[in-house]
């Protein structure tokens, strides 16, 4: 006669069960383009550069040749990266490429992160092949989309017209030399340093000689300290400098070449985007351009403590095996 009085348990042992087992379940949301979903808390700025936290820079792309990391890169949408022109050579075989997208920590292979093979690569017609050439850019096409989540999402490209004032503080992320001939030590971290943008007319200045022709064209734009100390260095090609004038980032320039690394009077030269936006959009017909709405699985736990429930579903379970 007593059995019966049992069976309330047993509705109630299936819901605690299924709340443990999938507790981690996602969903989808809706943001925008250039915005983090997690935010990260701030830490002191270290002298030429800093750690990146887990999910700053959800666009950081590693691009790999032969397993190799060679260049950073970013993506746009959910299969198009952008990066530097001359992180390639001639004959192109993309079948030795690779994208990882969702690392903070070079060949760290987390969970969620994504290796991706390269379906196509496009060169803007105007690189020529050499340091200091315009048009250093290259379309990198994934062979399968995929979602976007909380640790892969696209940065906001701008347009044409788009102002970016000089003296604007921007961000330049990557996983090269921390000094010139000098490696990443290991974890190999993502690092990030901030830098002020310095228009063409007066980066010239700095690389100007009796003999020399203008270095920096209007289609490149230079960031940096005149005193240096703070920079992009070998490793970093190809990878975003990212400006967030509002709340959003925009992709503002791609790391193309530079005169050593970090020395006083000669900042980072970087191709500027917004003069080859159009460009872009003719290639990548799905990318709108500016800020843009886009959907994100995010795999935010949705259900009780983990912990909370284990203890409940267990202290339940024995009472139910004693009862019965």
């Amino acid at each position: 006669m007593e059995r019966p009085r049992t069976t309330w348990f047993l509705p109630l042992l299936l819901l605690l069960q299924s709340l443990l087992l999938n507790g981690e379940q996602g969903k989808w949301i809706q943001t925008g383009c250039g915005l983090p979903t997690q935010r990260p808390r701030e830490t002191p700025r270290i002298v030429g550069g800093k750690d990146a936290k887990e999910g700053k820079w959800p666009w950081q792309v590693s691009l790999r040749h032969r397993r190799n990391h060679i260049c950073g890169g970013t993506l746009i949408t959910q299969d198009w990266v952008l990066t530097a022109a001359h992180c390639f050579s001639l004959p192109l075989e993309t079948s030795q490429f690779r994208v990882v997208l969702g690392e903070l920590r070079l060949f760290s292979y987390p969970i969620h992160a994504i290796s991706a093979a390269v379906k196509k690569v496009i060169l803007h017609p105007d690189y020529e092949g050499s340091e200091q050439s315009e048009g250093d850019l290259a379309l990198v096409q994934l062979t399968t989309p995929f979602n976007f989540t909380d640790h892969i999402l696209p940065v906001c490209v701008p347009q044409a017209t788009d102002s970016f004032p000089s003296g604007l503080l921007c961000s330049v992320t990557g996983w090269g030399n921390v000094k010139e001939g000098v490696q990443l030590p290991k974890p190999h971290t993502l690092q990030e340093v901030e830098v002020p943008l310095i228009y063409p007319s007066q980066c010239n200045n700095f690389f100007k000689t009796p003999n020399s022709k203008l270095l920096v064209k209007n289609t490149m734009i230079c960031a940096g300290y005149p005193e240096g100390g703070k920079d992009s260095c070998q490793g970093d090609s190809g990878g975003p400098l990212v400006c967030s004038p509002n709340n959003s980032w925009f992709l503002v320039g791609v790391v193309s070449w530079g005169h050593g690394c970090a020395l006083p009077r000669k900042p980072g030269v970087y191709t500027f985007i917004p003069a080859y936006s159009k460009w872009i959009q003719q290639q990548v017909p799905s990318l709108g351009l500016g800020f843009r709405n886009i959907t994100v699985w995010s795999a935010a736990p949705t259900g009780p403590n983990p912990l909370v429930a284990s203890f409940l579903y267990t202290l339940l379970l024995g009472t139910l095996t004693f009862l019965l």
